[in-house]
């Protein structure tokens, strides 16, 4: 099978390819744990994940090497479903697959994403795209392939409905990035150049790929000066300081929210003081290595690179990620 290289090929590139809301979700979750108590109202809008892992026997076993980190399963669905849950139909709309690792020294968060129709291995399936996983057997089987993936256990898990990602861009006033290469789509203008991006411009803005030759590997560069934005807007000392700012942050998307109920607030005031000292070059987001694009039967796939996969096996199975530096993209 013929595998057509992108412009800009992926091999363990610094930046994600979908979903940056994760990572500001992320973050933002540990950072609200310093005030609970004046947020309580809001966690109980979170939707909870009833059946979010396989059987205990299809997981990797515990590696003592890294007792004490953290992984997290980021996944982004397009909308909700009409009865209002994020879990209903999950598997037509997930547009975000996303790998949270956080070392045991804490002092970085490594944020791996996975193309979504990258061609792998789902578990008694065969091969098929990741994201084939979720309608095949819903979070759990999710879980089992990106475990069987990264060789580590998957800690816990949070969905994210982009509703969720447009009113937390609003609430952040907007966020400031300098775009690469000037496009426009669905009515909105991106010039090359420092730009303000909020709401609904945001969210295109993160999703975008058809304006492009080179479709997700471009929507991959362009994310990275959002990415900075974001994180960097969230994490002022004025939002950290500011109880009343946290809650209504928090606010604004737990109702776009559903976790594992691992994702418990022991958890997050655990996360709290380390995630709170970071800054954006303390996170360190890449996508999954790739060897390009191709064809299996009628289906455009992206093949997966999985000699740079063994090298992600390996960091993550070292005492601490800190020092673990992606290739560069280009």
């Amino acid at each position: 099978m013929s595998v057509e290289t992108p412009k800009r090929k992926s091999h363990v590139g610094r930046w994600i390819s979908v979903g940056v809301v994760g990572v500001v979700v992320l973050a933002l979750l540990a950072a609200i744990g310093w005030y609970f108590l004046r947020i309580a109202p809001s966690v109980d809008q979170v939707e909870a994940i009833e059946t979010a892992f396989p059987e205990e026997s299809l997981r990797p076993t515990e590696n003592p090497e890294s007792a004490d980190a953290v992984n997290v399963l980021l996944l982004g669905s397009d909308s909700r479903a009409q009865d209002g849950s994020l879990l209903t139909g999950l598997g037509d709309r997930a547009d975000t697959i996303l790998v949270a690792h956080i070392p045991p020294d804490r002092g970085t968060v490594q944020i791996m994403s996975i193309m979504r129709d990258s061609w792998v291995e789902i578990p008694g399936h065969g091969m098929s795209k990741v994201n084939a996983a979720l309608s095949l057997g819903g979070v759990p089987l999710m879980v089992q392939t990106v475990e069987s993936i990264i060789d580590q256990r998957v800690d816990h898990v949070a969905i994210i409905d982009f509703d969720g990602f447009e009113n937390l861009t609003t609430e952040l006033g907007g966020v400031t990035l300098r775009n690469d290469i000037a496009f426009s789509y669905y009515g909105y203008d991106y010039p090359a150049g420092e730009i303000t991006v909020e709401g609904e411009e945001a969210l295109i803005y993160v999703r975008a790929r058809y304006p492009f030759s080179d479709g997700d590997y471009q929507r991959v560069y362009n994310q990275r000066a959002f990415l900075r934005g974001a994180f960097d807007q969230l994490m002022t000392r004025e939002n950290l300081t500011n109880p009343n700012r946290m809650a209504d942050l928090f606010a604004s998307i737990s109702p776009y929210i559903a976790t594992s109920d691992t994702f418990s607030l022991p958890f997050v005031l655990g996360l709290a003081p380390s995630i709170a000292q970071l800054d954006s070059s303390d996170i360190r987001t890449f996508t999954m290595p790739t060897l390009g694009t191709g064809m299996e039967g009628s289906q455009s796939v992206v093949y997966v690179n999985w000699e740079g996969v063994e090298e992600i096996r390996a960091a993550f199975d070292e005492e601490s990620m800190t020092d673990f530096e992606p290739a560069p993209e280009k």
